[in-house]
């Protein structure tokens, strides 16, 4: 009578130890088609010109528009930006070294360690951003959608904006009522002649980040992971398109269990700095820099 009940606890034994290693095993990868965009209207204040708001908008088509790979497994995932050869005569400018140095490097995400890492480079220094995952608190609706073969639930979450979010800035009173903007564009227009403001003075001093954005997600419980583009986590499925503010982020492909999978690792390169000390660190660096170009017809205080 053992005999039987022995060989039935064998069988449960491997099946249990196989489904453990087949969930250990589990990977995916999902690539992703980022598009942000910037009104270039209301840049400079008024004072920069349509040929120069044009320049500034073709150096920054590289940055608006990428493609991103996001690796992950049940528990963890890398997200970081498809490497891409440089057309000629396009990737080594001044500009493009320094606007790369305000967008994010390769990312690492734990949800079981609350864990998110960084890579950053700034100003030719290596920097690993370490923090805390955001808490968003996701609020799920029943209306659906489809993402290529997988059926999609949306759900809405209000979100802190980083204070340094390139992608996030905008003319200061953006958002303002009509008839406030046409009374500022009517002081704008009066004042002009008492300017002082120049093309070379620094751009961010008409700029502004909003305190908070209302972010909307498609997820889909086909694929039962916690995980989704840049820093967005927590929803039960794999999120498949986040609409942010201007940013907008579509996973365009998705190849579960691949034959070749990709390492999940930490990252370690870089000085270990929480998000916080690294804005400080980016705002000191401006400063310097906003002091270093004031005495070449740009500020003067």
């Amino acid at each position: 009578m053992k005999t039987p009940f022995l060989k039935l606890s064998s069988i449960l034994f491997v099946l249990f130890i196989s489904l453990n290693l087949n969930a250990q095993e589990f990977q995916g990868q999902a690539i992703y088609q980022t598009k942000t965009t910037v009104d270039m209207s209301s840049w400079g204040g008024g004072q920069m010109s349509d040929q120069r708001k044009k320049q500034i908008a073709e150096r920054m088509k590289s940055m608006l528009e990428k493609t991103y790979i996001l690796n992950f497994n049940r528990s963890e995932s890398t997200y970081k930006e498809e490497e891409k050869l440089d057309a000629p005569g396009s990737g080594s400018s001044r500009w493009g070294s320094m606007m790369s140095s305000f967008t994010g490097g390769p990312q690492y995400k734990n949800i079981k360690e609350n864990v998110i890492l960084q890579e950053q480079e700034f100003f030719g220094k290596s920097f690993l951003v370490k923090d805390s995952l955001p808490k968003l608190e996701w609020k799920l609706g029943s209306e659906t959608k489809q993402i290529g073969q997988y059926t999609c639930f949306k759900a809405t979450t209000t979100k802190p904006v980083d204070e340094m979010d390139f992608m996030s800035m905008r003319r200061r009173g953006a958002d303002k009522k009509e008839e406030d903007k046409k009374d500022d564009e009517k002081k704008e227009g009066e004042e002009t002649a008492d300017t002082t403001k120049t093309e070379s003075e620094d751009i961010f001093d008409d700029l502004e980040v909003p305190k908070f954005v209302i972010v909307t997600a498609w997820y889909t419980p086909q694929i039962p992971v916690s995980a989704g583009p840049a820093d967005f986590h927590g929803l039960p499925g794999l999120i498949l398109e986040v609409q942010t503010d201007k940013t907008i982020m579509l996973c365009t492909k998705i190849v579960m269990n691949p034959q070749e999978k990709e390492s999940i690792d930490k990252p370690e390169k870089g000085d270990v700095v929480t998000r916080e000390e690294y804005n400080q660190i980016m705002k000191d660096k401006i400063a310097e820099m906003r002091e270093m170009y004031g005495g070449r017809g740009g500020r003067r205080n």
